[in-house]
């Protein structure tokens, strides 16, 4: 089912703060360190002066996961597509992902707001690993989204949360007896099944009109349980859910590596350059077994 979201109108103060990111820290990927500025981005990501060319008309922006960084997250597809002509860019938000997803989601939004100003495109093409991949759907169907996304490519994302333990406590944090999800991460919370956050994000439906959805998951993905849940329902011609094994049977990967995975370089690439959404028939060059 798809629903058409009206474009809400711009705020002043919105596009003010996208202009200003486009010139700040946050956007460059850059945080102070004794005085000096050091560049966190990916290889690859966080050129501002990178204009997109006929062949590759859409920035790609790169989302990353829970509890984990952009740096982290997007070491080998950000050079990956750079290398094949994409202007790409990426952001850290939400205290490592934590915080609130519907508060990430409003962090997204001024960030592709100045990745187009910058670029002078029309739309992004958004790949979000796990929270990554999901998140950018409360985007697209609450705040406008639809309009400046041609494309959304999830690696093992949580469309319909897990019904595991999302993530071990973070490292240093003691928890004994368990705390409950959302007392250090909010993130989890929302991620869980059933979720109060979840049921409001896919009430009317799991895609709305505009964006084309790829969905890339394993069958080894111990995270986001089943693995199943993190496919989107909806037309072919719109949405394509891909697993992993059916392609590359001997692929053993599991839900943290995913964005490393040679394997999901070519299924992300594949979506990205064709017209609608992954190619269901699309073989990539598998790995040899050791």
């Amino acid at each position: 089912m798809r629903t058409t979201t009206p474009r809400p109108p711009r705020p002043l103060a919105r596009g003010l703060a996208a202009l200003a990111l486009t010139a700040g820290t946050l956007m460059t990927g850059a945080v102070p360190a004794g005085g000096a500025v050091v560049d966190v981005s990916p290889p690859g990501a966080n050129d501002w002066s990178c204009r997109p060319s006929a062949e590759r008309p859409h920035p790609v922006v790169l989302v990353h996961g829970t509890f984990e960084d952009m740096a982290k997250n997007w070491s080998t597809l950000a050079p990956y597509l750079k290398r094949a002509g994409y202007c790409v860019f990426a952001l850290n938000y939400g205290d490592n992902a934590t915080g609130p997803v519907a508060d990430s989601a409003r962090e997204l939004a001024p960030f592709v707001d100045a990745v187009l100003a910058a670029t002078g495109a029309r739309k992004v093409d958004v790949v979000g690993h796990s929270q990554g991949g999901m998140m950018p759907r409360y985007y697209i169907g609450f705040l406008g989204g639809a309009h400046e996304v041609d494309d959304l490519v999830g690696i093992a994302p949580s469309n319909h949360g897990t019904e595991g333990l999302l993530v071990p406590a973070p490292e240093g944090v003691s928890t004994s007896p368990p705390a409950p999800a959302g007392a250090l991460c909010q993130a989890c919370a929302d991620q869980q099944a059933g979720s109060p956050f979840l049921a409001e994000l896919n009430a009317r439906g799991d895609t709305v009109a505009g964006p084309d959805y790829t969905v890339i998951a394993t069958r080894y993905d111990e995270v986001v349980t089943p693995y199943r849940s993190q496919f989107l329902d909806g037309p072919a011609k719109d949405v394509t859910n891909i697993t992993i094994q059916d392609v590359c049977p001997a692929d053993p990967i599991e839900h943290d590596q995913t964005p490393n995975d040679p394997v999901v370089h070519q299924l992300v690439l594949d979506a990205l350059e064709r017209p609608g959404p992954g190619d269901p028939a699309f073989r990539p060059q598998c790995l040899p077994l050791p």
